[in-house]
Protein backbone atom coordinates (compact mmCIF):
# COMPACT_ATOMS: atom_id res chain seq x y z
CA UNK A 1 0.00 0.00 0.00
CA UNK A 2 1.26 3.47 -0.88
CA UNK A 3 2.49 5.56 2.02
CA UNK A 4 0.36 8.44 0.73
CA UNK A 5 -2.87 6.44 0.78
CA UNK A 6 -5.20 7.67 3.53
CA UNK A 7 -7.21 5.10 5.47
CA UNK A 8 -9.59 5.77 8.38
CA UNK A 9 -6.81 4.85 10.81
CA UNK A 10 -4.30 7.24 9.22
CA UNK A 11 -6.65 10.20 8.78
CA UNK A 12 -5.77 12.94 11.26
CA UNK A 13 -8.88 13.06 13.43
CA UNK A 14 -9.76 15.99 15.70
CA UNK A 15 -9.53 15.17 19.37
CA UNK A 16 -11.98 16.71 21.84
CA UNK A 17 -13.62 14.96 24.75
CA UNK A 18 -16.68 17.22 24.95
CA UNK A 19 -18.80 17.34 21.82
CA UNK A 20 -21.68 19.38 20.48
CA UNK A 21 -21.92 21.80 23.41
CA UNK A 22 -19.89 24.71 22.12
CA UNK A 23 -16.38 25.17 20.72
CA UNK A 24 -14.28 28.27 21.29
CA UNK A 25 -12.88 30.05 18.20
CA UNK A 26 -9.39 28.75 18.96
CA UNK A 27 -10.69 25.18 19.25
CA UNK A 28 -12.46 25.49 15.90
CA UNK A 29 -9.28 26.75 14.22
CA UNK A 30 -7.22 23.88 15.65
CA UNK A 31 -9.79 21.22 14.80
CA UNK A 32 -10.45 22.64 11.35
CA UNK A 33 -6.77 22.41 10.44
CA UNK A 34 -6.76 18.66 11.13
CA UNK A 35 -9.64 17.78 8.78
CA UNK A 36 -8.93 17.14 5.06
CA UNK A 37 -10.47 19.68 2.65
CA UNK A 38 -12.39 16.97 0.78
CA UNK A 39 -14.03 15.83 4.02
CA UNK A 40 -14.83 19.42 5.01
CA UNK A 41 -16.53 20.04 1.67
CA UNK A 42 -18.94 17.17 2.30
CA UNK A 43 -19.65 18.26 5.87
CA UNK A 44 -20.32 21.86 4.84
CA UNK A 45 -22.57 20.70 2.04
CA UNK A 46 -24.96 18.79 4.27
CA UNK A 47 -24.50 20.12 7.81
CA UNK A 48 -27.24 22.23 9.35
CA UNK A 49 -25.04 23.36 12.24
CA UNK A 50 -23.69 26.90 12.33
CA UNK A 51 -20.20 26.02 13.59
CA UNK A 52 -18.57 27.86 10.67
CA UNK A 53 -19.46 30.20 7.83
CA UNK A 54 -20.50 27.43 5.47
CA UNK A 55 -21.13 29.60 2.39
CA UNK A 56 -17.51 30.67 2.26
CA UNK A 57 -16.36 27.07 2.67
CA UNK A 58 -18.08 25.34 -0.24
CA UNK A 59 -21.67 25.00 0.97
CA UNK A 60 -24.17 25.73 -1.78
CA UNK A 61 -27.34 25.93 0.28
CA UNK A 62 -28.76 27.75 3.26
CA UNK A 63 -30.45 24.99 5.27
CA UNK A 64 -33.79 25.62 6.93
CA UNK A 65 -33.32 24.17 10.39
CA UNK A 66 -37.08 23.90 10.90
CA UNK A 67 -37.65 22.34 7.49
CA UNK A 68 -38.55 19.02 9.11
CA UNK A 69 -41.49 20.43 11.07
CA UNK A 70 -42.41 23.36 8.82
CA UNK A 71 -42.76 21.24 5.69
CA UNK A 72 -45.57 18.64 5.98
CA UNK A 73 -44.07 16.46 3.25
CA UNK A 74 -40.69 16.44 5.01
CA UNK A 75 -42.34 15.64 8.36
CA UNK A 76 -44.19 12.70 6.83
CA UNK A 77 -41.01 11.45 5.15
CA UNK A 78 -39.03 11.59 8.41
CA UNK A 79 -41.91 10.05 10.38
CA UNK A 80 -42.03 7.02 8.09
CA UNK A 81 -38.24 6.72 8.15
CA UNK A 82 -38.20 6.66 11.96
CA UNK A 83 -41.00 4.06 12.05
CA UNK A 84 -39.16 1.77 9.66
CA UNK A 85 -35.51 2.26 10.67
CA UNK A 86 -35.49 3.31 14.34
CA UNK A 87 -38.53 1.34 15.49
CA UNK A 88 -38.35 -1.58 13.07
CA UNK A 89 -42.05 -1.34 12.27
CA UNK A 90 -44.21 -0.65 9.23
CA UNK A 91 -47.57 0.90 8.44
CA UNK A 92 -49.18 -2.46 9.28
CA UNK A 93 -48.14 -2.49 12.93
CA UNK A 94 -47.59 1.20 13.73
CA UNK A 95 -49.88 1.82 16.70
CA UNK A 96 -50.35 5.07 18.64
CA UNK A 97 -47.30 4.39 20.82
CA UNK A 98 -45.08 3.84 17.78
CA UNK A 99 -46.60 6.93 16.16
CA UNK A 100 -45.71 8.97 19.24
CA UNK A 101 -42.14 7.66 19.26
CA UNK A 102 -41.67 8.39 15.55
CA UNK A 103 -43.27 11.84 15.78
CA UNK A 104 -41.21 12.70 18.87
CA UNK A 105 -37.98 11.69 17.15
CA UNK A 106 -38.95 13.71 14.08
CA UNK A 107 -39.65 16.86 16.08
CA UNK A 108 -36.56 16.29 18.21
CA UNK A 109 -34.37 16.17 15.10
CA UNK A 110 -35.33 19.78 14.38
CA UNK A 111 -34.95 20.70 18.04
CA UNK A 112 -31.44 19.25 18.31
CA UNK A 113 -30.21 21.50 15.48
CA UNK A 114 -31.51 24.57 17.32
CA UNK A 115 -30.00 23.23 20.54
CA UNK A 116 -26.53 22.66 19.05
CA UNK A 117 -26.52 26.05 17.32
CA UNK A 118 -27.60 27.75 20.55
CA UNK A 119 -24.75 26.19 22.54
CA UNK A 120 -22.25 27.24 19.88
CA UNK A 121 -23.61 30.78 19.69
CA UNK A 122 -23.51 31.18 23.47
CA UNK A 123 -19.92 29.92 23.59
CA UNK A 124 -18.79 32.41 20.94
CA UNK A 125 -20.71 35.33 22.50
CA UNK A 126 -19.24 34.41 25.91
CA UNK A 127 -21.88 36.27 27.89
CA UNK A 128 -23.02 35.66 31.43
CA UNK A 129 -24.74 32.32 31.99
CA UNK A 130 -27.41 31.44 34.52
CA UNK A 131 -27.40 27.96 36.06
CA UNK A 132 -30.52 26.78 37.87
CA UNK A 133 -29.92 23.97 40.36
CA UNK A 134 -33.08 22.14 41.34
CA UNK A 135 -33.58 18.63 42.68
CA UNK A 136 -36.93 18.63 40.88
CA UNK A 137 -37.98 19.60 37.36
CA UNK A 138 -41.67 18.87 36.83
CA UNK A 139 -41.48 19.26 33.06
CA UNK A 140 -44.81 17.85 31.91
CA UNK A 141 -45.15 16.31 28.48
CA UNK A 142 -42.42 17.47 26.15
CA UNK A 143 -43.97 16.94 22.72
CA UNK A 144 -46.99 19.21 23.13
CA UNK A 145 -44.74 21.89 24.58
CA UNK A 146 -42.24 21.56 21.71
CA UNK A 147 -44.97 21.79 19.06
CA UNK A 148 -46.30 25.01 20.58
CA UNK A 149 -42.90 26.62 21.11
CA UNK A 150 -41.74 25.69 17.60
CA UNK A 151 -45.13 26.89 16.28
CA UNK A 152 -45.64 23.73 14.25
CA UNK A 153 -48.66 22.22 16.03
CA UNK A 154 -51.04 22.77 13.08
CA UNK A 155 -48.67 21.25 10.50
CA UNK A 156 -47.97 18.27 12.75
CA UNK A 157 -51.67 17.68 13.37
CA UNK A 158 -52.39 17.75 9.64
CA UNK A 159 -49.47 15.46 8.81
CA UNK A 160 -50.51 12.92 11.43
CA UNK A 161 -54.06 13.01 10.10
CA UNK A 162 -52.72 12.27 6.63
CA UNK A 163 -50.80 9.33 8.10
CA UNK A 164 -53.93 8.02 9.84
CA UNK A 165 -53.36 9.25 13.39
CA UNK A 166 -54.99 11.75 15.73
CA UNK A 167 -52.63 14.22 17.43
CA UNK A 168 -54.36 13.99 20.83
CA UNK A 169 -54.18 10.18 20.79
CA UNK A 170 -50.49 10.38 19.93
CA UNK A 171 -49.75 12.98 22.63
CA UNK A 172 -51.49 10.81 25.25
CA UNK A 173 -48.85 8.10 24.74
CA UNK A 174 -46.17 10.26 26.37
CA UNK A 175 -45.70 9.64 30.10
CA UNK A 176 -45.02 12.59 32.37
CA UNK A 177 -41.29 12.86 33.00
CA UNK A 178 -40.93 11.70 36.62
CA UNK A 179 -38.31 14.31 37.48
CA UNK A 180 -40.35 16.17 40.11
CA UNK A 181 -43.58 16.02 42.07
CA UNK A 182 -44.68 19.47 43.19
CA UNK A 183 -44.50 23.24 43.06
CA UNK A 184 -40.74 23.24 43.54
CA UNK A 185 -40.27 21.25 40.35
CA UNK A 186 -42.89 23.12 38.34
CA UNK A 187 -41.29 26.45 39.29
CA UNK A 188 -37.97 25.12 38.00
CA UNK A 189 -39.56 23.93 34.75
CA UNK A 190 -41.24 27.29 34.17
CA UNK A 191 -37.97 29.12 34.84
CA UNK A 192 -35.96 27.13 32.28
CA UNK A 193 -38.77 27.58 29.74
CA UNK A 194 -38.76 31.34 30.33
CA UNK A 195 -34.97 31.57 30.10
CA UNK A 196 -35.15 30.03 26.64
CA UNK A 197 -38.14 32.08 25.53
CA UNK A 198 -36.53 35.36 26.63
CA UNK A 199 -33.27 34.44 24.85
CA UNK A 200 -31.09 34.17 27.96
CA UNK A 201 -28.14 31.81 28.24
CA UNK A 202 -29.43 29.50 30.94
CA UNK A 203 -29.03 25.85 31.88
CA UNK A 204 -30.81 23.72 34.43
CA UNK A 205 -29.05 20.95 36.36
CA UNK A 206 -30.91 18.03 37.90
CA UNK A 207 -30.97 14.25 38.29
CA UNK A 208 -32.35 11.71 35.81
CA UNK A 209 -34.48 9.64 38.21
CA UNK A 210 -35.13 6.15 36.94
CA UNK A 211 -38.38 5.65 38.89
CA UNK A 212 -39.43 9.16 39.91
CA UNK A 213 -40.99 9.32 43.37
CA UNK A 214 -43.75 6.69 43.05
CA UNK A 215 -46.88 5.83 41.11
CA UNK A 216 -50.08 5.89 43.13
CA UNK A 217 -52.70 3.17 42.98
CA UNK A 218 -55.85 2.96 45.10
CA UNK A 219 -56.62 -0.66 46.03
CA UNK A 220 -59.52 -1.43 48.43
CA UNK A 221 -59.55 2.21 49.48
CA UNK A 222 -55.85 2.33 50.36
CA UNK A 223 -52.99 4.11 48.61
CA UNK A 224 -50.42 1.69 47.25
CA UNK A 225 -47.07 3.08 46.10
CA UNK A 226 -45.41 1.39 43.14
CA UNK A 227 -42.40 2.37 41.02
CA UNK A 228 -43.12 4.80 38.20
CA UNK A 229 -41.64 3.05 35.17
CA UNK A 230 -41.73 6.21 33.09
CA UNK A 231 -38.61 5.19 31.14
CA UNK A 232 -39.99 1.81 30.07
CA UNK A 233 -39.93 2.90 26.42
CA UNK A 234 -36.94 5.26 26.92
CA UNK A 235 -37.17 9.04 26.64
CA UNK A 236 -36.89 10.26 23.03
CA UNK A 237 -36.36 13.86 24.16
CA UNK A 238 -33.13 13.20 26.02
CA UNK A 239 -29.75 13.04 24.32
CA UNK A 240 -27.51 10.59 26.19
CA UNK A 241 -24.01 12.06 26.56
CA UNK A 242 -22.01 8.94 27.44
CA UNK A 243 -18.77 10.79 26.69
CA UNK A 244 -19.41 13.29 29.50
CA UNK A 245 -18.44 11.47 32.69
CA UNK A 246 -17.46 13.22 35.90
CA UNK A 247 -16.02 11.25 38.85
CA UNK A 248 -17.66 12.01 42.21
CA UNK A 249 -16.07 10.85 45.47
CA UNK A 250 -17.50 9.95 48.89
CA UNK A 251 -16.05 8.96 52.30
CA UNK A 252 -12.25 8.75 52.49
CA UNK A 253 -9.99 10.97 54.59
CA UNK A 254 -8.28 14.38 54.54
CA UNK A 255 -4.55 14.96 54.87
CA UNK A 256 -2.29 18.02 54.77
CA UNK A 257 0.53 18.58 52.33
CA UNK A 258 3.22 21.26 52.40
CA UNK A 259 4.64 22.84 49.24
CA UNK A 260 8.45 22.41 49.48
CA UNK A 261 9.04 25.69 47.62
CA UNK A 262 6.55 28.04 49.29
CA UNK A 263 5.76 26.23 52.52
CA UNK A 264 2.05 26.68 51.80
CA UNK A 265 -0.07 23.98 53.41
CA UNK A 266 -2.88 22.50 51.35
CA UNK A 267 -5.64 20.03 52.16
CA UNK A 268 -6.20 16.89 50.10
CA UNK A 269 -9.24 14.61 50.11
CA UNK A 270 -8.42 11.01 49.21
CA UNK A 271 -9.61 7.44 49.37
CA UNK A 272 -13.18 6.33 49.71
CA UNK A 273 -15.72 5.45 47.05
CA UNK A 274 -15.99 6.82 43.52
CA UNK A 275 -19.08 7.02 41.31
CA UNK A 276 -19.41 8.39 37.77
CA UNK A 277 -21.91 11.10 36.88
CA UNK A 278 -22.94 10.54 33.26
CA UNK A 279 -24.77 13.36 31.49
CA UNK A 280 -28.09 13.29 29.64
CA UNK A 281 -29.23 16.50 27.92
CA UNK A 282 -32.86 17.60 27.65
CA UNK A 283 -33.27 20.44 25.09
CA UNK A 284 -35.53 23.28 26.30
CA UNK A 285 -37.03 25.15 23.32
CA UNK A 286 -37.98 28.79 23.64
CA UNK A 287 -41.26 30.11 22.30
CA UNK A 288 -41.04 31.60 18.79
CA UNK A 289 -37.24 31.72 18.92
CA UNK A 290 -34.36 29.49 17.84
CA UNK A 291 -32.90 29.82 21.35
CA UNK A 292 -32.89 26.30 22.80
CA UNK A 293 -31.23 25.97 26.20
CA UNK A 294 -30.34 22.81 28.05
CA UNK A 295 -31.41 20.84 31.09
CA UNK A 296 -28.51 18.57 32.00
CA UNK A 297 -29.55 15.53 34.02
CA UNK A 298 -27.05 13.25 35.73
CA UNK A 299 -27.15 9.45 35.86
CA UNK A 300 -25.13 7.64 38.54
CA UNK A 301 -22.95 4.83 37.19
CA UNK A 302 -20.21 2.71 38.80
CA UNK A 303 -16.59 2.99 37.75
CA UNK A 304 -16.69 -0.80 37.26
CA UNK A 305 -20.08 -2.31 36.48
CA UNK A 306 -19.20 -5.99 36.62
CA UNK A 307 -16.82 -8.05 38.75
CA UNK A 308 -15.87 -11.01 36.56
CA UNK A 309 -13.86 -12.71 39.32
CA UNK A 310 -16.82 -12.78 41.71
CA UNK A 311 -19.14 -13.94 38.93
CA UNK A 312 -16.87 -16.86 38.02
CA UNK A 313 -16.65 -17.76 41.70
CA UNK A 314 -20.43 -18.03 41.87
CA UNK A 315 -21.01 -14.75 43.74
CA UNK A 316 -23.56 -13.55 41.18
CA UNK A 317 -25.16 -10.91 43.39
CA UNK A 318 -21.82 -9.49 44.51
CA UNK A 319 -20.61 -9.35 40.91
CA UNK A 320 -23.11 -6.54 40.19
CA UNK A 321 -23.21 -5.03 43.69
CA UNK A 322 -21.18 -1.94 42.74
CA UNK A 323 -23.53 -1.23 39.85
CA UNK A 324 -26.63 -1.51 42.04
CA UNK A 325 -25.10 0.63 44.78
CA UNK A 326 -24.09 3.41 42.38
CA UNK A 327 -27.33 3.46 40.41
CA UNK A 328 -29.40 3.68 43.62
CA UNK A 329 -28.24 7.32 43.87
CA UNK A 330 -30.43 8.32 40.94
CA UNK A 331 -33.10 5.63 41.29
CA UNK A 332 -35.81 7.70 43.00
CA UNK A 333 -36.62 11.26 44.00
CA UNK A 334 -36.43 11.79 47.79
CA UNK A 335 -35.36 8.40 49.20
CA UNK A 336 -37.10 7.58 52.48
CA UNK A 337 -35.02 9.24 55.22
CA UNK A 338 -36.81 7.72 58.22
CA UNK A 339 -33.78 5.47 58.80
CA UNK A 340 -30.02 6.07 58.71
CA UNK A 341 -29.36 4.37 55.37
CA UNK A 342 -32.07 6.50 53.77
CA UNK A 343 -30.63 9.70 55.25
CA UNK A 344 -27.20 8.83 53.92
CA UNK A 345 -28.54 8.03 50.45
CA UNK A 346 -30.42 11.33 50.31
CA UNK A 347 -27.32 13.35 51.29
CA UNK A 348 -25.26 11.29 48.86
CA UNK A 349 -27.77 12.13 46.13
CA UNK A 350 -27.52 15.85 46.83
CA UNK A 351 -23.73 15.94 46.81
CA UNK A 352 -23.46 13.73 43.72
CA UNK A 353 -25.69 16.15 41.82
CA UNK A 354 -24.04 19.42 42.88
CA UNK A 355 -20.49 18.07 42.56
CA UNK A 356 -21.04 16.94 38.97
CA UNK A 357 -22.81 20.20 38.12
CA UNK A 358 -20.13 22.45 39.66
CA UNK A 359 -17.29 20.63 37.93
CA UNK A 360 -19.17 20.91 34.63
CA UNK A 361 -19.74 24.65 35.16
CA UNK A 362 -16.09 25.25 36.09
CA UNK A 363 -14.90 23.23 33.09
CA UNK A 364 -17.04 25.33 30.76
CA UNK A 365 -15.77 28.57 32.31
CA UNK A 366 -12.12 27.52 32.02
CA UNK A 367 -12.63 26.69 28.35
CA UNK A 368 -12.93 30.41 27.59
CA UNK A 369 -11.27 32.11 30.56
CA UNK A 370 -8.61 29.64 31.69
CA UNK A 371 -7.54 30.72 35.20
CA UNK A 372 -8.88 34.28 35.33
CA UNK A 373 -11.01 33.58 38.40
CA UNK A 374 -11.94 37.21 38.99
CA UNK A 375 -14.15 36.94 35.91
CA UNK A 376 -16.04 33.97 37.36
CA UNK A 377 -18.79 36.05 39.07
CA UNK A 378 -19.07 38.18 35.92
CA UNK A 379 -19.71 35.08 33.81
CA UNK A 380 -21.58 32.76 36.18
CA UNK A 381 -24.77 33.07 38.24
CA UNK A 382 -26.04 30.02 40.13
CA UNK A 383 -29.55 29.93 41.58
CA UNK A 384 -30.25 27.46 44.40
CA UNK A 385 -33.86 26.25 44.32
CA UNK A 386 -34.45 25.55 48.03
CA UNK A 387 -31.74 24.11 50.29
CA UNK A 388 -31.18 20.82 48.44
CA UNK A 389 -28.27 22.22 46.34
CA UNK A 390 -26.65 24.17 49.21
CA UNK A 391 -23.60 21.90 49.22
CA UNK A 392 -22.73 23.56 45.90
CA UNK A 393 -21.47 26.53 47.94
CA UNK A 394 -19.07 24.29 49.84
CA UNK A 395 -18.05 22.38 46.72
CA UNK A 396 -17.15 25.55 44.81
CA UNK A 397 -15.07 26.77 47.76
CA UNK A 398 -13.30 23.38 47.80
CA UNK A 399 -12.63 23.53 44.05
CA UNK A 400 -11.19 27.03 44.25
CA UNK A 401 -9.06 26.47 47.37
CA UNK A 402 -8.01 22.81 47.17
CA UNK A 403 -7.92 22.20 43.41
CA UNK A 404 -7.20 25.62 41.91
CA UNK A 405 -4.95 26.94 44.69
CA UNK A 406 -6.73 30.22 45.52
CA UNK A 407 -6.43 31.77 48.96
CA UNK A 408 -9.44 31.30 51.23
CA UNK A 409 -10.56 34.94 51.24
CA UNK A 410 -10.22 35.33 47.47
CA UNK A 411 -12.18 32.13 46.89
CA UNK A 412 -14.93 33.06 49.36
CA UNK A 413 -15.30 36.49 47.77
CA UNK A 414 -15.95 34.76 44.43
CA UNK A 415 -18.34 32.18 45.90
CA UNK A 416 -20.57 34.74 47.62
CA UNK A 417 -20.96 36.75 44.41
CA UNK A 418 -22.04 33.72 42.39
CA UNK A 419 -24.86 32.12 44.42
CA UNK A 420 -28.41 33.22 45.15
CA UNK A 421 -30.89 31.23 47.24
CA UNK A 422 -34.66 30.73 46.86
CA UNK A 423 -36.47 29.88 50.09
CA UNK A 424 -39.81 28.03 49.94
CA UNK A 425 -41.00 27.84 53.56
CA UNK A 426 -41.76 29.92 56.65
CA UNK A 427 -41.69 26.95 59.03
CA UNK A 428 -38.55 26.45 61.10
CA UNK A 429 -39.17 22.70 61.33
CA UNK A 430 -39.20 22.45 57.52
CA UNK A 431 -35.69 23.89 57.14
CA UNK A 432 -33.26 21.16 56.11
CA UNK A 433 -30.60 20.00 58.59
CA UNK A 434 -27.99 17.24 58.41
CA UNK A 435 -26.26 15.53 61.36
CA UNK A 436 -22.63 16.59 61.65
CA UNK A 437 -21.55 12.96 62.06
CA UNK A 438 -23.18 11.94 58.79
CA UNK A 439 -21.68 14.87 56.87
CA UNK A 440 -18.23 14.18 58.31
CA UNK A 441 -18.34 10.49 57.43
CA UNK A 442 -19.65 10.97 53.90
CA UNK A 443 -17.87 14.26 53.05
CA UNK A 444 -14.96 14.78 55.47
CA UNK A 445 -13.36 17.70 53.63
CA UNK A 446 -16.68 19.47 53.20
CA UNK A 447 -17.38 19.35 56.92
CA UNK A 448 -14.03 21.04 57.55
CA UNK A 449 -14.92 23.76 55.06
CA UNK A 450 -18.37 24.24 56.63
CA UNK A 451 -16.74 24.71 60.05
CA UNK A 452 -14.30 27.22 58.56
CA UNK A 453 -17.10 29.15 56.85
CA UNK A 454 -19.00 29.25 60.13
CA UNK A 455 -15.91 30.30 62.11
CA UNK A 456 -15.10 33.28 59.89
CA UNK A 457 -18.76 34.28 59.68
CA UNK A 458 -19.24 34.23 63.46
CA UNK A 459 -16.01 36.21 63.97
CA UNK A 460 -17.49 38.91 61.73
CA UNK A 461 -20.77 38.82 63.67
CA UNK A 462 -18.83 39.16 66.93
CA UNK A 463 -16.91 42.13 65.52
CA UNK A 464 -20.03 43.93 64.29
CA UNK A 465 -22.24 43.08 67.28
CA UNK A 466 -19.87 42.84 70.28
CA UNK A 467 -22.64 43.30 72.85
CA UNK A 468 -24.96 40.60 71.45
CA UNK A 469 -23.31 37.31 72.31
CA UNK A 470 -26.55 35.35 71.86
CA UNK A 471 -26.76 36.48 68.23
CA UNK A 472 -23.86 34.19 67.32
CA UNK A 473 -25.69 31.07 68.46
CA UNK A 474 -28.86 32.20 66.67
CA UNK A 475 -27.16 32.56 63.28
CA UNK A 476 -24.56 29.80 63.60
CA UNK A 477 -24.53 27.33 60.71
CA UNK A 478 -23.82 24.59 63.26
CA UNK A 479 -26.75 23.89 65.56
CA UNK A 480 -25.68 22.66 68.98
CA UNK A 481 -27.67 19.70 70.20
CA UNK A 482 -27.76 15.96 70.20
CA UNK A 483 -26.84 15.37 67.51
CA UNK A 484 -25.11 18.50 66.26
CA UNK A 485 -26.51 19.52 62.89
CA UNK A 486 -25.58 21.60 59.85
CA UNK A 487 -28.36 24.12 59.16
CA UNK A 488 -28.48 24.18 55.38
CA UNK A 489 -30.69 27.26 55.03
CA UNK A 490 -28.24 29.24 57.18
CA UNK A 491 -25.34 28.02 55.05
CA UNK A 492 -27.27 29.07 51.92
CA UNK A 493 -27.85 32.57 53.32
CA UNK A 494 -24.24 33.07 54.39
CA UNK A 495 -22.90 31.84 51.05
CA UNK A 496 -25.29 33.78 48.78
CA UNK A 497 -25.48 37.43 47.76
CA UNK A 498 -29.29 37.38 47.50
CA UNK A 499 -32.10 35.49 49.24
CA UNK A 500 -35.63 35.53 47.88
CA UNK A 501 -39.04 34.30 48.85
CA UNK A 502 -41.60 33.17 46.30
CA UNK A 503 -44.46 35.61 47.00
CA UNK A 504 -44.61 39.14 48.40
CA UNK A 505 -46.19 38.05 51.70
CA UNK A 506 -43.83 35.09 52.02
CA UNK A 507 -40.78 37.26 51.36
CA UNK A 508 -41.84 39.68 54.09
CA UNK A 509 -42.57 36.88 56.54
CA UNK A 510 -39.15 35.27 56.26
CA UNK A 511 -37.56 38.63 57.10
CA UNK A 512 -39.65 39.01 60.25
CA UNK A 513 -39.70 35.38 61.41
CA UNK A 514 -37.29 32.57 60.53
CA UNK A 515 -34.50 34.79 59.11
CA UNK A 516 -34.96 37.96 61.16
CA UNK A 517 -31.54 37.56 62.81
CA UNK A 518 -29.87 37.40 59.40
CA UNK A 519 -31.65 40.61 58.40
CA UNK A 520 -29.98 42.19 61.42
CA UNK A 521 -26.57 40.81 60.38
CA UNK A 522 -26.69 41.48 56.62
CA UNK A 523 -29.31 44.22 56.37
CA UNK A 524 -32.67 44.06 54.55
CA UNK A 525 -31.24 44.60 51.05
CA UNK A 526 -29.91 41.04 50.90
CA UNK A 527 -33.50 39.76 51.04
CA UNK A 528 -35.82 40.29 48.12
CA UNK A 529 -38.99 38.96 46.53
CA UNK A 530 -39.39 37.04 43.28
CA UNK A 531 -43.04 36.08 42.91
CA UNK A 532 -43.56 32.60 41.50
CA UNK A 533 -44.92 32.72 37.97
CA UNK A 534 -46.05 30.14 35.46
CA UNK A 535 -45.34 29.97 31.76
CA UNK A 536 -48.41 31.04 29.76
CA UNK A 537 -47.25 28.90 26.87
CA UNK A 538 -48.05 25.70 28.77
CA UNK A 539 -50.66 26.90 31.25
CA UNK A 540 -52.70 28.98 28.81
CA UNK A 541 -51.87 28.17 25.20
CA UNK A 542 -51.49 24.43 25.82
CA UNK A 543 -53.90 23.93 28.71
CA UNK A 544 -56.71 26.11 27.33
CA UNK A 545 -56.24 26.66 23.58
CA UNK A 546 -59.79 28.02 23.11
CA UNK A 547 -59.24 30.74 25.68
CA UNK A 548 -55.78 31.49 24.26
CA UNK A 549 -57.30 31.88 20.79
CA UNK A 550 -60.06 34.12 22.13
CA UNK A 551 -57.50 36.38 23.83
CA UNK A 552 -55.42 36.55 20.66
CA UNK A 553 -58.51 37.52 18.68
CA UNK A 554 -59.54 40.23 21.14
CA UNK A 555 -56.00 41.64 21.19
CA UNK A 556 -55.77 41.48 17.39
CA UNK A 557 -52.67 39.34 17.89
CA UNK A 558 -52.72 36.50 15.32
CA UNK A 559 -49.12 35.52 16.18
CA UNK A 560 -49.87 35.11 19.90
CA UNK A 561 -47.11 37.55 20.82
CA UNK A 562 -48.85 38.24 24.13
CA UNK A 563 -47.60 34.84 25.32
CA UNK A 564 -44.18 36.44 25.89
CA UNK A 565 -45.59 39.77 27.11
CA UNK A 566 -48.47 39.24 29.52
CA UNK A 567 -48.62 42.97 30.18
CA UNK A 568 -50.76 43.11 27.06
CA UNK A 569 -53.57 41.31 28.91
CA UNK A 570 -54.39 44.65 30.52
CA UNK A 571 -55.86 45.62 27.14
CA UNK A 572 -58.63 43.08 27.78
CA UNK A 573 -60.15 45.31 30.45
CA UNK A 574 -62.24 47.03 27.80
CA UNK A 575 -64.02 43.70 27.20
CA UNK A 576 -64.84 43.11 30.85
CA UNK A 577 -68.58 43.46 30.24
CA UNK A 578 -68.55 41.37 27.06
CA UNK A 579 -70.62 38.44 28.34
CA UNK A 580 -70.76 36.77 24.92
CA UNK A 581 -66.98 36.27 24.74
CA UNK A 582 -66.82 34.91 28.26
CA UNK A 583 -69.80 32.59 27.69
CA UNK A 584 -68.45 31.26 24.40
CA UNK A 585 -65.07 30.41 25.91
CA UNK A 586 -66.63 28.71 28.93
CA UNK A 587 -69.19 26.68 26.96
CA UNK A 588 -66.53 25.53 24.50
CA UNK A 589 -64.33 24.21 27.29
CA UNK A 590 -67.28 22.56 29.05
CA UNK A 591 -68.07 20.74 25.80
CA UNK A 592 -64.46 19.54 25.51
CA UNK A 593 -64.53 18.39 29.15
CA UNK A 594 -67.79 16.51 28.63
CA UNK A 595 -66.46 14.81 25.49
CA UNK A 596 -63.32 13.75 27.36
CA UNK A 597 -65.22 12.35 30.36
CA UNK A 598 -67.96 10.51 28.50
Amino acid sequence: MSKDYLTPSTLPQPKLKRTNTGFTPNQIIALDAAIPESAKHIWFKYSQLDLLEKKSRGANHEPNIHNIVDNPQKFEEEFVRHVETNLGRSMYNCDDLAAYQAAAKTVRDALIIDWANTQQRQTIQDGKRVYYLSLEFLMGRAMDNALINLKCEKNTRNSLNELGFNLEDVLNQEPDAALGNGGLGRLAACFVDSLSSKNYSGWGYGLNYQYGIFKQKIIDGYQIETPDYWLKYTNPWVLDRHEIQIPVDFYGYVYEESDPNTGKISKNWSGGERVLAVAADFPIPGYNTNNTNNLRLWNAKPTNEFDFTKFNAGDYQLSVASQQKAESITAVLYPNDNFEEGKELRLKQQYFWVAASLHDIVRRFKKNHHLNWQKFPEQIAIQLNDTHPTLAIVELQRILVDLEGLDWDEAWSIVTKVFAYTNHTVMVEALEKWPVGLVGRLLPRHLEIIYDINYFFLKQVEKNFPDQRDLQSKVSIIEEGNPKSVRMAYLAIVGSHKVNGVAELHSELIKTTIFKDFVKVFGPDKFTNVTNGITPRRWLRQANPKLAALIAKKLNDPNYEYLTNLGRLKDLERFIDDEKSSRNGTLSNLTISADWRY
